[in-house]
């Protein structure tokens, strides 16, 4: 799934959307994307990209506050996972509602545990569709390892 999710930011960053459902799913086929590959990376993009902020208070937006993790999130995000949210908060790359979203997103997957490479695919996605654009230092972050990459 997360091998469809960057193929999708490589080919579509630039645009300003992609074909609807079907038409994607057809060229993800043709790109040599498994269907149950290609249809659980489409339900997951699909849920990210519903306003699911409602359920949120409005002044998470600009608290200052920690974040500990539950037992569960703890379980499923790696240590280093955590600290990697942990920074990009502090950087101010996340805003607390992007952090919470990318979480939700991370705790929606059915792996057992999401290590840094899967984490950084989320945040990647999460900021492509609630901000449109990201940041060219970011982005050679959040890209996977050894993969650099040109937007078409």
């Amino acid at each position: 799934m997360f091998d469809v999710l960057v193929y999708l930011f490589e080919n579509y960053y630039q645009a300003e959307s992609y074909p609807d459902p079907d038409t994607l799913s057809k060229k993800l086929h043709a790109a040599g994307f498994e269907n149950e590959e290609i249809n659980d990376a489409l339900a997951w993009l699909n849920r990210l990209e519903r306003p699911q902020d409602n359920d949120l208070p409005p002044t998470l937006e600009s608290s200052r506050s920690f974040r500990g993790y539950t037992a569960q999130e703890a379980a499923k995000l790696t240590t280093e996972g955590r600290g990697f949210l942990a920074f990009l908060e502090s950087a101010r790359v996340l805003s607390p509602l992007l952090r919470e979203l990318i979480i939700e997103r991370a705790m929606a997957l059915p792996d057992a545990a999401i290590g840094l490479e899967e984490l950084k695919v989320i945040v990647l996605m999460v900021l492509w569709t609630r901000r449109g654009n990201v940041d060219a230092l970011i982005l050679d972050e959040l890209l996977p390892d050894g993969e650099k990459r040109q937007m078409h």
